[in-house]
């Protein structure tokens, strides 16, 4: 695919992660030419020579004196102390584009940058990369949150829409509650799907993701498309005495867990060494609880709970249900929640 932009440039990727080694290798692959990437682990430097061979590892100060475009794919929390170096140090020149991924920060973060004359981007791919070439072909499609400045923006989105991204439009102000919403749709969507899987397992279900992939796919695919217009389910059709039946079933899948932990714990460990005048509350719970691992099941109740309610709650806001039965429900999802 030829490059839709009238100049190809010479891009330096820092560092050479699943982001930029995904985005480095799309734009090279549409006529950029990649000079450097940073690899500062041996599994970047695997991944850069397997994704962007013949691309050489260089230092982050080299690949930003060498660049025309430079792409920052470094996790959130290095980013702001990366550029303000640099920045001090004056790497930065004027009409070079500067572009982060991260999804949290928008350009403010890239100010120390601007200052010293460069043109600054936020561009966030909404995906899930693998590290692996299936994320440059995923690409296709993919949506990018855009910001910058109105000037700069179709810049932006020119290198966004020439690796066949879609691009849209956050502002500065909007992008914590952006990237807030990206983890609590997919993220916690894991954590929700995965707490499923473990329950079905635990009822008997030998392969629980086959079994419940249909319901999960079909419910999503409703909620993209409609919202909560199409939920179903035993709170919307008031069936209070199946939930208050559901938190018993998780009360006592949850007790047994920890209790079960409990034993375990002991069994591998003295705690005659406890003082008899300790109060039991200031010892660290790692020493009860350091055994838990993704098959845990003792807060499932709790989460169980939590997201009744606020399914109850939203569905009495759209009249599913009558304010009589969203307290009973409540009443049945008693007061741990």
């Amino acid at each position: 695919m030829a490059s839709a932009m009238s100049n190809s440039f010479d891009v330096g990727i820092i560092s050479a992660g699943k982001v930029g080694c995904a985005l480095g290798s799309a734009l090279r692959s549409v006529g950029h030419n990649i000079v450097g990437a940073y690899a500062s682990s041996q599994e970047s430097k695997e991944r850069l020579e397997v994704m962007l061979p013949d691309v050489p590892d260089m230092c982050i100060d080299d690949i930003v004196r060498r660049s025309q475009v430079v792409i920052f794919a470094v996790p959130d929390d290095i980013l702001p102390s990366l550029i303000e170096k640099i920045a001090n140090d004056h790497l930065f020149s004027a009409g070079q584009i500067i572009i982060h991924t991260a999804g949290r920060y928008g350009v403010n973060v890239l100010e120390s940058a601007a200052r010293e004359g460069a043109l600054t981007f936020a561009l966030h791919p909404a995906m899930t990369f693998t590290g692996t070439s299936l994320d440059v072909a995923r690409l296709a499609g993919c949506p990018f949150a855009v910001t910058a400045s109105s000037l700069y923006r179709p810049i932006g989105e020119a290198l966004v829409m020439e690796i066949g991204g879609h691009p849209y439009l956050v502002h500065e102000d909007n992008r914590s509650l952006y990237h807030a919403a990206l983890s609590h749709g997919a993220n916690h969507a894991v954590t929700l799907v995965s707490s499923a899987c473990a329950l079905l397992k635990k009822a008997g279900i030998s392969n629980p993701g086959a079994y419940i992939r249909p319901l999960v796919e079909v419910s999503i695919e409703g909620a993209l498309r409609s919202g909560e217009s199409r939920l179903t389910g035993p709170i919307v059709r008031g069936d209070v005495k199946t939930i208050g039946e559901h938190c018993a079933a998780l009360d006592a899948l949850s007790a047994n867990e920890i209790l079960a932990q409990l034993e375990d714990s002991s069994q591998e460990r003295s705690f005659s060494f406890i003082p008899a005048d300790v109060d039991m509350d200031d010892i660290d719970n790692s020493v009860f609880f350091d055994s838990y691992d993704s098959d845990d099941m003792s807060d499932i109740a709790q989460l169980y709970r939590c997201l009744a309610r606020i399914t109850a709650r939203r569905a009495l806001k759209n009249k599913k249900i009558r304010n009589e039965q969203y307290e009973d429900i409540l009443r049945h999802l008693g007061e741990n929640g």
